[in-house]
């Protein structure tokens, strides 16, 4: 084994590097976001990235699916699994709790992608209709059943209290 590998690293090592892997993931998806919003306008950059969305978000679910084995339509219980072991999940303050049976809520307490715009001066990102792309069919790829709803997402931010808020539920 190299001295220099990340094998040789200890488990906060790991952790920690798996917090810069995860920020550097998310500032390239920045970047390249930023990169299209300045030639192109907010609406093409956000027409772009909800189809990239549209694919990684399918990747990304079937890998931490397999990665967790869970099982075909693992419900709510397994939503709530899985999405503590997506990238963002070692970046931004997020919790998830059961508001009636069949239904789970997603609080996002900080988001990276927000925080940057605003330090750049720029007006939070209009992030809704990509969210709902993301957290849909991240969610179908662990349960088809499950349906997603947004509580309070820019640009319909209902609750400051959190960046957004997430619905997932199974109709019986």
């Amino acid at each position: 084994m190299k001295k220099n590998s990340i094998e040789s690293l200890n488990r906060e090592q790991l952790l920690e590097l798996l917090k810069i892997y995860a920020k550097n993931w998310l500032a390239h998806d920045g970047c390249w976001f930023l990169a299209i919003e300045k030639k192109l306008g907010i609406e093409k950059a956000i027409e772009f990235d909800r189809d990239a969305w549209e694919q990684f978000t399918q990747i990304e679910a079937r890998r931490i699916k397999e990665f967790l084995g869970l099982e075909e339509n693992s419900g709510l219980w397994g939503l709530k699994k899985a999405l503590d072991f997506r990238l963002y999940s070692n970046i931004n303050k997020q919790h998830s709790n059961f508001a009636e049976p069949n239904a789970l809520i997603l609080y996002i307490k900080t988001c990276r992608v927000q925080e940057a715009r605003r330090r750049k001066g720029l007006p939070d990102f209009p992030c809704k209709s990509i969210g709902l792309v993301e957290y849909s069919l991240f969610a179908k790829v662990i349960d088809n059943r499950i349906e997603t709803s947004s509580i309070s997402c820019p640009p319909e931010r209902t609750n400051c209290d959190f960046y957004c808020i997430w619905k997932f539920s199974i109709k019986e």
